[in-house]
């Protein structure tokens, strides 16, 4: 449920009913766009700030009922219509993305999380929305599950990050477990790092496994998405563990044994959380 361009957890699979794909579609079409406004090409910080603004005046528009001036955005009014979707995640998405323009470091893991929650998490509710499946349980599960998409793909993405001279690592667990920036600019994997990365791991894991029951509640093809998507985001995990925490030179990727291996696991699926489990 991540917008971003991560290969290992696509949005409109073909699981997805075919009556909700130009949905999913529309809202991924504005979602990919900002994202692409934020941070890709060799724009100003102030010039993507603005197209980013541009777009909120769009979402205004569609607010007030005018009909707005581009096809994706007429597409994406269609959308928030037929299925009275709230335009407030899509405004979390925009906060998000211009965040990433600005923002370059995370003090703590709730820093971090308040990002997923504006960045990842509201494309989860729309798809509830989509659904009509929004009750309180199905809303904190699939939070849950698309936080801990986003920490994964931080925690497999830890050197592209590097490069884009971002860290979403937690710098409080950074000094608590002593990496420092030679460990990102040398791509030093010791006992620091590992001890650091499993401390990460263990956290995403939990955080996925709190919310899996989601996937087991909602019925049909939706919920065959949301396992696939469970046992990806756990898979990648596997990998991170499996290379000894060296996602420099061996970031996981999933591949065809992978995706065999998931959709089994997937198929006997039964998620049986410890009351001690812990997410933080």
């Amino acid at each position: 449920m991540s917008v971003n361009h991560y290969e290992n957890f696509p949005v409109a699979s073909l699981l997805l009913p075919a009556r909700l794909r130009p949905a999913v579609e529309a809202i991924y079409a504005f979602a990919r766009s900002a994202d692409d406004l934020a941070d890709e090409g060799d724009a100003a910080p102030h010039e993507r700030l603005a197209a980013l603004m541009a777009y909120e005046e769009q979402l205004d528009l569609i607010a007030a009922g005018v009909q707005p001036d581009t096809a994706m955005f007429q597409a994406l009014a269609k959308v928030a219509h037929d299925y009275r979707l709230p335009l407030q995640p899509l405004r979390d998405l925009l906060s998000a993305f211009r965040q990433d323009v600005v923002t370059t470091r995370y003090a703590s893991i709730d820093d971090v999380l308040d990002y997923c929650q504006r960045s990842a998490n509201p494309v989860g509710r729309l798809m509830l929305h989509l659904y009509g499946a929004t009750n309180e349980q199905n809303l904190r599960d699939a939070d849950a599950i698309c936080s801990a998409l986003q920490l994964i793909n931080f925690w497999q993405d830890v050197s592209i990050d590097w490069r884009k001279k971002r860290i979403y690592l937690p710098q409080e667990d950074i000094q608590k477990f002593g990496v420092t920036l030679a460990h990102l600019e040398e791509e030093r994997v010791d006992a620091a790092w590992a001890a650091l990365m499993s401390f990460e791991v263990h956290r995403a894991r939990a955080m996925m496994l709190s919310g899996a029951g989601l996937a087991l509640r909602l019925p049909g093809r939706i919920g065959w998405e949301l396992r696939l998507m469970v046992q990806g985001g756990l898979r990648i995990l596997d990998k991170i563990e499996s290379a000894g925490y060296d996602v420099f030179r061996k970031r996981p990727q999933l591949r065809t044994g992978d995706w065999l291996l998931m959709a089994w696991r997937a198929a006997s699926m039964k998620i049986r959380l410890s009351p001690k489990t812990q997410v933080g």
